[in-house]
């Protein structure tokens, strides 16, 4: 049963060429990477969150924000840049990266029993490890995909392994963390060890950086290229240096409407885990409601990733759009009507939304950035979602425990954010068709 089951796992990994371009051996270790970061994250929580009452949690969670937040904020900066500095060694890369929440993984499950401040720092490194991982992992897509897939089906498959991968992962912490709080991280520990080892058996093509430079994000476009008075009529003409400015505002408008959507989320999951914890709706125990509400989050990231394999290229912009008026009328509902059923409800379409989402930024980037920057461009991107995700979540601890409350600010913060991507696409019209002509 189990040598069945792993073939058919890897016939559907290696599905429409992904076997031959190495696309399925990136979805496997994605797979991986999403399994052992659960298993620290389930750690984590029966540690900071479900151990406490929930007047001390939300200062622990806030206190864990603040340690393991605002270091990462003036690192993130710093890693993609360094990232793009080490291209032909994005294999060693994703392998150091899996070797670091290894030995953390290991040191922290001596520590984890005692809540020990040194915990903290430990989740630090953990947590810059993943983001580092999962940024060179972005920019390892477009090099493996293969030509008959999109780069947004690319990306929802890996992403969409990623996610049922930690719905695993999520049962197997439950039953580790049965027999103790450093169960889970004892396994986190295995598994990145054998990430390591895989991340060394990805194709040679991902250490490949022909074409690419690095990209700067900014929303006014370059002036074309001219050639220098100064030098005389037969001058060469100046091309402008390789930067996201050649491409126009379409991808920061995407960027910006995504990182709303990322926040909402962020918000969502902190605000409903401690609203839920003092005052579960529709009479269940707060164990259930928060099942269900994990439950509703996953499903509807999911789904957003299966749409995606369906998406078409075009038209981006607008998909985006309409994402994120979703989930605005879903946050506007749920505050208006209260309840189980629009908790829920709102929970599962922020899921949706930032999901597919994210996807159309994908396309969109597929289609207006230059191939000379646009693997950089996925390296930058994703640290502004995490960003955004960190402020949903404080927002989330630092608001009132009153559902009506919380989800009328987050649906009047939504609707500021959708007003202004309304206003943008409305001035740069909707682009679809073949990805941008000019590179860098």
């Amino acid at each position: 049963m189990v040598h069945g089951t792993g073939r058919r796992i890897r016939r559907a990994t290696s599905a429409d060429g992904a076997g031959e371009s190495g696309l399925a051996k990136l979805i496997e270790l994605h797979a991986l990477n999403s399994f052992g970061d659960m298993l620290i994250t389930i750690a984590l929580a029966s540690t900071i969150f479900f151990s406490v009452p929930t007047g001390e949690a939300r200062g622990r969670v806030a206190l864990y924000l603040l340690i393991t937040m605002a270091p990462f904020a003036l690192l993130a900066p710093v890693i993609g840049p360094l990232l793009d500095r080490l291209p032909h060694g994005r294999r060693a890369a994703m392998a150091m990266s899996m070797l670091v929440r290894a030995v953390l993984a290991w040191t922290m499950a001596g520590s984890i029993g005692g809540a020990d401040l040194t915990l903290y720092p430990e989740a630090l490194g953990c947590l810059v490890a993943s983001k580092a991982y999962g940024v060179v992992r972005s920019v390892v897509v477009p090099r493996l995909k293969p030509a008959r897939v999109t780069l947004v089906k690319a990306n929802s498959r890996v992403t969409l392994a990623g996610l049922l991968a930690t719905g695993l992962a999520a049962a197997v912490g439950g039953g580790l963390h049965l027999l103790g709080p450093a169960w889970p991280l004892r396994g986190a520990f295995l598994v990145f060890v054998i990430g390591t080892l895989m991340a060394f058996h990805l194709p040679h093509q991902v250490d490949s950086a022909k074409g690419e430079q690095r990209a700067v994000l900014h929303a006014s476009p370059d002036p074309a290229a001219e050639p220098d008075e100064q030098a005389g009529p037969g001058a060469r003409p100046v091309r402008p240096k390789a930067s996201l400015r050649t491409v126009g505002p379409a991808v920061i408008l995407g960027l910006r409407a995504v990182a709303s959507l990322r926040g909402l989320s962020g918000f969502l999951t902190l605000f409903l885990a401690f609203l839920l914890r003092v005052d579960p709706v529709g009479g269940l125990a707060p164990t259930a409601a928060l099942g269900l509400l994990a439950i509703a989050a996953g499903g509807g990231n999911a789904l957003g990733s299966v749409f995606g394999s369906w998406l078409r290229t075009r038209g981006s912009e607008v998909t985006i759009t309409a994402m994120l008026m979703l989930a605005t009328a879903a946050a506007a509902a749920a505050a208006l009507w209260y309840g189980l059923a629009t908790v829920l409800v709102v929970a599962a379409v922020a899921g949706i939304a930032a999901s597919l989402a994210k996807l159309a930024l994908d396309a969109l980037i597929q289609r207006d950035v230059p191939e000379a920057v646009r693997t950089s461009t996925f390296a930058r991107s994703e640290t502004l979602m995490q960003l955004a995700w960190v402020a949903g979540g404080t927002l989330g601890i630092l608001l009132p425990l009153d559902g009506t409350l919380g989800l009328s600010i987050a649906a009047g913060l939504l609707g500021v954010s959708l007003l202004w991507t309304l206003l943008a696409l409305a001035r740069l019209g909707v682009r679809s068709g073949a990805p941008h002509p000019r590179v860098a």
